[in-house]
């Protein structure tokens, strides 16, 4: 009998347990809801043995899969290459993914080395072209016969040949004389009367070949505008693949093809789509003047380009993916193309970010010494997480912390506000840049990539990344839950972008936004809104062709999320077909705000036709729209139910989302100061829970309704963060939030601390007894000063407890650490503010705490470039610094290195 009641009790215990467990308001956690990571092999020189125990090392790390891109080797280890898609290399790949799989973890493949795709199936004239134009004048009765030949002998060399040849006169008269010019370049043509300039259209090559290119991936850069290019491309994966890699997605990197701005067809597509030859405009195509024609004339040029960068490469390769039953990944930034539809076609469109942003979050390290003289830019992040939203797409990802700072000297506190930031414009998918293949033989540092954090097992913050991981894998199953709730759509007028005179080639580059976005009235309104606490996504041209009105609402697709107001900014180029789809939007019951009437219709053909629909138009636009400057658009919205969160004036940033009848808010601190007030929530719920992806509490938290949804109390310090879960159902959850009150310190610095140094080098210094809390960093011992890995600090004091809860405060850290309490192993903390509660693991009597303190890999860096000692040994580009110039760390100083304090114990209710 005793037995039974025993079992039942168990069962109940354990109905209990599960009943709590489902309960808990954090979404499941899976591979996908972790970081991943670009996982570059150098020289492909992988092996079986060392693939296991770096995937083994990176799951226990918290990584949740590996983007494979294959780059240059290392030298000395040239017997051990594996040339790309060999039979060895296909043998190693599968492996890697059968590891991965092993350890719970997903693959992504770069469908190339290096970048751009290229490489040896890439004939030269499929390689990457540009046209260039020669300028001959000739008069009748010229003796002389006009040679019609290349002027520049690498542009020979490389098979450019003649595109079409055009004659003006000085009476305006034009001709095309193409066909009169032989093969061995004799013009047979002279004109009768007069003087004309001839203008000579030659395709080129622009000499590119793949760049960081592995061993077997050399070769030349493919032309992104032909699909008989990308074709050939293709079928060097086809014949290699006797079964297609059980690979998640195949990815495209970031569009680096240099001076590309042609294809063979160029002049055939450019009629077809712009309705004029444009062989009779080579003259406009030559200038450099700022007049209206060859403004026109270059714009249907960029346009044409975009035209076939979408349809020539981007279709063809999602068509190959899906017809393999793979996702296709890509980064747009960088086209010269309408960088929201290149987004639209990839099912994980991705950003990323480039360089250190200022954030004013108190005790956060910044060197400006350390970064590069750019700054990642908030609403340029948008353009990837926009064309996702209103594509439906359930994913979108970011190349994450691209030299962020000099190598070595990144630390997990500085990425946590650059992640965040990248969640604020929508990314729900982060991929590190990124972590090195390095075999288990390589010396310390092991094997590195040039441009990026070394998220690898011998950096000496490694002991401490999960608690990065983890803070990002709870955020991200939550941004990955239901879909984006923002209200408005921005217009991007690409149209005027490609109007502005200068070079063909318009390039939408992450580095260059100061050409290209911040002159624009788009700018303006979006950093208007945004700072005035509205959430909005950019729609283009083409999307809103595809935009229908569902019950009032705006939506592309019918997966994705709903808006209610699409906003035009002052806009002087307007295809007609984007005007007329707007009126449409309209007349079925969409709500369209002008900033100002559309100016002018794009392009050269039938202008003047064009120009009188559009005049009609914006004759009884008025009655469909409304018009507004910036100052009075706020009312309008109102108007139309879009309503700003206030919460953004106490210098809360934020994003929502929606899940059925509940949604999310991310909610984060990156000012200066602590905020703690009542803030409004633009949403109704029955209930309001917080949830802290740092530690993984939750608890439900009192509110009041308002108006427009709930009043809830928010307490963020610096550089925290939160998630506001507002439901639509009474609260399940047992817990709750508990705020904080200071009511004592007590300040654990003065008492005798013991150093104890764990693992690292170059040589572990001397142990020693601490007078005065400090970094190991702050002594005449040289060892200490060069040494880089983690060391124990410890404690013990007496304690009586309370019912009050206790704060560790562990004041300056270099750079992150991990807090034992009475053996007990309390939590990673490697943000600011370095606190965590360790209630209960105090005891009564005498306690001892122990803090691991790992520090960056630079000290020692620096060591052994002072002592000549050799670490970067790599093909082509032999390691550089933030720069770009030959990296050298001889002449750094010593950073900062351990726990300076003070280290408080704060008593909180």
């Amino acid at each position: 009998m005793l037995k039974k009641y025993l079992w039942i009790a168990i069962i109940c215990l354990t109905s209990i347990q599960i009943s709590n467990a489902q309960q808990s308001p954090w979404p499941i956690i899976s591979s996908q809801t972790k970081p991943w990571t670009r996982w570059w092999w150098m020289g492909s020189a992988v092996d079986s043995s060392n693939l296991s125990i770096c995937l083994r090392a990176y799951a226990k790390a918290g990584l949740g899969g590996v983007e494979i891109t294959p780059i240059y080797g290392v030298k000395g280890y040239e017997s051990r290459y594996l040339n790309y898609l060999s039979p060895e290399w296909n043998k190693a790949l599968n492996t890697s993914i059968s590891l991965a799989r092993q350890n719970g973890m997903g693959v992504d493949l770069n469908l190339g080395t290096g970048w751009p795709f290229g490489g040896p199936q890439i004939s030269q004239d499929l390689a990457s072209s540009n046209y260039f134009i020669q300028k001959y004048q000739i008069q009748a009765g010229q003796n002389e016969r006009l040679m019609v030949e290349i002027q520049q002998p690498q542009q020979y060399k490389k098979g450019a040949y003649l595109q079409a040849l055009t004659a003006y006169a000085d009476t305006g008269e034009t001709l095309i004389l193409t066909d009169f010019v032989q093969k061995d370049g004799t013009l047979a043509w002279s004109p009768e009367k007069g003087t004309w300039s001839l203008y000579a259209l030659f395709m080129g090559k622009t000499g590119q070949k793949v760049k960081r290119a592995a061993p077997g991936g050399e070769g030349w850069v493919m032309d992104h505008f032909s699909e008989k290019a990308f074709q050939q491309y293709i079928k060097r994966f086809d014949d290699s693949w006797k079964k297609v890699p059980e690979v998640r997605s195949f990815f495209n990197d970031s569009y680096e093809v240099y001076e590309a701005n042609f294809t063979p067809d160029f002049l055939q597509k450019f009629q077809y789509l712009n309705g004029y030859d444009l062989r009779f405009y080579l003259q406009e195509l030559a200038s450099n003047e700022l007049s209206e024609k060859v403004s026109r004339v270059k714009a249907d040029f960029k346009a044409t380009l975009n035209h076939q960068l979408t349809q020539g490469f981007m279709k063809p390769w999602t068509d190959w993916a899906h017809a393999k039953g793979k996702k296709v990944r890509n980064q747009a930034h960088g086209s010269p193309a309408n960088i929201l539809d290149l987004y639209a076609q990839a099912d994980i469109p991705e950003c990323e970010t480039f360089g250190s942003t200022y954030f004013p979050i108190k005790g956060l390290r910044r060197d400006t010494a350390d970064i590069r003289k750019v700054h990642p830019e908030p609403l340029m992040m948008r353009f990837a997480p926009s064309a996702g939203h209103v594509m439906g797409k359930k994913l979108i990802s970011a190349e994450a912390f691209t030299w962020l700072t000099e190598h070595f000297r990144t630390s997990l506190s500085q990425c946590k506000p650059e992640v965040e930031q990248l969640f604020l414009a929508g990314v729900n998918h982060v991929f590190f840049h990124g972590t090195t293949y390095s075999p288990a033989e390589a010396n310390w540092p092991g094997w590195m990539f040039y441009a990026g954090v070394n998220f690898s097992p011998n950096n000496t913050f490694w002991p401490h990344l999960s608690g990065l991981n983890s803070y990002i894998t709870r955020c991200q199953s939550i941004l990955q839950t239901g879909k984006p709730a923002n209200d408005v759509l921005i217009y991007w007028p690409i149209q005027d972008i490609w109007h502005q005179t200068g070079d063909v080639l318009q390039q939408i580059r992450v580095h260059e936004v100061d050409t290209w976005l911040y002159p624009t009235p788009f700018y303006q309104i979006a950093k208007r809104l945004k700072t005035k606490g509205y959430s909005f996504d950019f729609i283009s041209d083409k999307q809103v062709l595809q935009t229908k009105v569902e019950n009032g609402l705006l939506k592309t697709i019918s997966d994705a999320s709903p808006y209610k107001v699409i906003i035009v900014p002052k806009t002087k180029y307007m295809p007609l077909e984007t005007l007329e789809a707007l009126q449409k939007l309209a007349t079925a019951g969409a709500k369209i705000i002008f900033e100002s009437l559309p100016a002018d219709v794009n392009g050269l053909n039938q202008i003047e036709e064009r120009r009188a629909v559009l005049k009609k138009i914006n004759q009884g636009i008025s009655s469909w729209a409304q018009i507004s400057n910036l100052d009075s658009m706020e009312e309008l919205l109102a108007k139309d139910a879009v309503v700003t969160e206030e919460l953004v004036a106490t210098g809360l940033q934020y994003i929502k989302r929606k899940a059925k009848e509940d949604t999310y808010y991310f909610l984060v601190n990156h000012t200066e100061k602590n905020i703690d007030t009542v803030v409004k929530i633009n949403e109704v719920g029955k209930s309001v829970l917080l949830l802290d992806a740092l530690t993984g509490k939750y608890g439900d938290v009192p509110f009041q309704k308002n108006i427009k949804g709930v009043n809830i109390r928010i307490q963020l310090k610096s550089g925290e963060s939160v998630f506001v879960l507002v439901q639509n159902k009474l609260s399940d959850s047992a817990k709750k939030w508990k705020y904080e009150e200071e009511i004592n310190a007590t300040d654990l610095s003065t008492k005798q601390w013991s150093l104890t140094f764990q693992t690292g080098g170059p040589i572990l210094p001397q142990n020693r007894t601490l007078k005065n809390l400090d970094f190991w960093t702050n002594t005449t011992d040289t060892t200490a000063q060069f040494f880089s890995g983690t060391a124990l600090y410890s404690t013990q004091f007496e304690w009586k407890k309370s019912t009050s809860r206790y704060i560790l405060d562990l004041g300056q850290v270099a750079e992150s650490a991990k807090v034992f309490v009475n053996k007990q192993e309390v939590g990673i903390l490697w943000s600011v503010p370095f606190q965590i509660d360790i209630s209960k693991y105090l005891k009564n009597g005498t306690n001892v705490i122990e803090i691991e303190v790992a520090n960056l890999m630079a000290n020692r860096i620096r060591y052994m470039d002072q002592h000549q000692i050799s670490w970067r040994n790599y093909h082509e580009i032999n390691f550089v610094n933030a720069h770009y110039k030959p990296f050298d760390a001889s002449n750094w100083k010593v950073m900062d290195a351990g726990l300076k304090g003070p280290v408080r114990i704060i008593e909180t209710r």
